[in-house]
């Protein structure tokens, strides 16, 4: 979610920035050109004031000085003129020893700097006819502190720009925040969803997230029902074939083969894989089941009635000890950890001596769970033959055998590993290692 508000908050700078720049300048030019228009009719009526003061004179055109204005008798007083005609040229006392700048054409002129001086002046020239004389007039005046209060003005508007881009920006990642508030709110119950703490998503949500929710919460629920058909439907296979399978390993035990021995180890035998390879295969379809959202294995609350169960099977001389980490939860199926942790624990009661520990820690990269017992163990040499077919080495003795092999499907299908170790009570010590899931978190974007 950062990264869109991210991403909005800089489309909205670069639009505002690019629309505020090109409105700014225009804003700025259309008013220094008002200010301009509205001080050039200041100039013009100057120059027509002038052109009044010029009349006969006994040696031809004179230019009558109680009719000119206070300005133009002090020196650098930022109003000035100059009159050109046929006979010669007038200039105001104002500019003392420095000369007007005279344009090429006439008409309003900006930014003609006086000599000498570091007046910035706005000077308009304008062409007359009187006494049959042409008169051209220019008058000036010094536009450096409008110019002055013009950047003034562009600062203090700069300013305001700056500050109503942050308060625009603030309150466009409050509306997104509050907006995007309910994809937060999907987001975490998604999350719950892996977590096995909810079933389906909430449809109370905003009218364009209604869509979203509605077909994520039927192909949900579509899933969840074809899992549960395809469930039962193994279930229903395995017990339909168990039957049949029971009567022709009770056949292969009865007189009519009892002439023939070695036919009957070879059926014995060939039933028995067909047996071990029926269970695994079933329990390898029903991990299947782990796309969908389940219950996680809580260990302080499934752990001690599973113990209670050993106890009650294996009977009260046994010593089970649980040293799982407090308050820790393994972020698999429910169902898929107690099938896991009971074969494991079972096949340590069947072998064990007087006592089976169980240890269930977290680590850096995942989880490890620790099954010992102080029973005979398993020879080296012998181990990878046992989680390869899931054979026994005491037949008399159920154990050690498709129960590792059920443990060792589970274990490879979450991409974990199992090794066959020494254990430190003297028998054999399973060691499972499972990684992380890797399951969105709440909150990180």
């Amino acid at each position: 979610m950062r990264s869109i508000q991210r991403r909005l908050s800089l489309g909205l700078i670069s639009v505002l920035l690019i629309v505020g720049l090109v409105l700014a300048q225009i804003s700025l030019w259309l008013f220094e050109v008002g200010l301009q228009r509205y001080l050039e009719s200041g100039l013009r009526n100057d120059a027509e004031l002038l052109l009044v003061a010029i009349v006969r004179g006994p040696n031809g055109l004179q230019l009558d000085e109680q009719r000119l204005s206070p300005g133009y008798q002090r020196p650098y007083s930022g109003h000035y003129f100059r009159i050109d005609f046929d006979g010669g040229h007038w200039r105001s006392r104002s500019l003392w020893d420095l000369e007007l700048p005279r344009p090429d054409d006439t008409g309003l002129h900006a930014d003609r700097e006086l000599e000498k001086s570091k007046q910035s002046l706005l000077l308009l020239q304008s062409e007359y006819r009187k006494f049959g004389q042409k008169i051209s007039i220019t008058v000036a005046q010094d536009y450096t502190p409008v110019q002055a209060s013009f950047a003034l003005v562009q600062r203090i508007g700069l300013g305001l720009g700056l500050a109503a881009l942050i308060l625009i920006l603030i309150l466009q990642r409050m509306t997104v925040r509050r907006a995007l508030r309910p994809l937060d709110k999907a987001r975490e119950q998604i999350f719950q969803l892996q977590q096995g703490q909810r079933s389906q998503l909430d449809e109370e949500v905003p009218l364009e997230l209604e869509p979203l929710v509605a077909q994520i919460n039927h192909l949900l629920a579509h899933t969840e029902d074809s899992l549960k058909r395809s469930r039962n439907a193994l279930g229903n296979l395995g017990h339909a074939l168990k039957t049949p399978l029971a009567v022709l390993m009770s056949l292969t035990e009865g007189q009519k083969l009892e002439q023939h021995p070695q036919l009957r180890a070879t059926l014995r035998d060939q039933l028995q894989q067909i047996q071990q390879r029926l269970e695994r295969e079933l329990n390898r379809a029903r991990l299947s089941g782990d796309a969908l959202p389940g219950v996680r294995f809580d260990c302080d609350t499934e752990l001690p009635g599973l113990f209670s169960t050993l106890r009650t099977i294996h009977g009260e001389h046994l010593e089970l000890s649980n040293h799982a980490t407090p308050g820790l939860t393994l972020p698999w199926d429910r169902e898929d950890i107690l099938e896991l942790l009971g074969n494991l624990l079972d096949n340590a009661c069947k072998w064990a001596d007087s006592a089976v520990c169980l240890a269930v820690t977290q680590q850096t990269a995942g989880y490890c769970l620790l099954i010992d017992d102080d029973g005979p163990g398993i020879p080296e040499v012998q181990r990878t033959e046992v989680l390869g077919r899931g054979s026994r080495l005491d037949e008399q003795m159920s154990g050690h055998g498709l129960g590792l092999g059920i443990v060792k499907d589970i274990v490879e299908a979450w991409g974990g590993q199992i090794q066959l170790l020494s254990s430190p009570l003297g028998g054999l010590q399973v060691r499972i290692e499972l990684p992380e899931r890797q399951t969105a978190q709440p909150g990180i974007h």
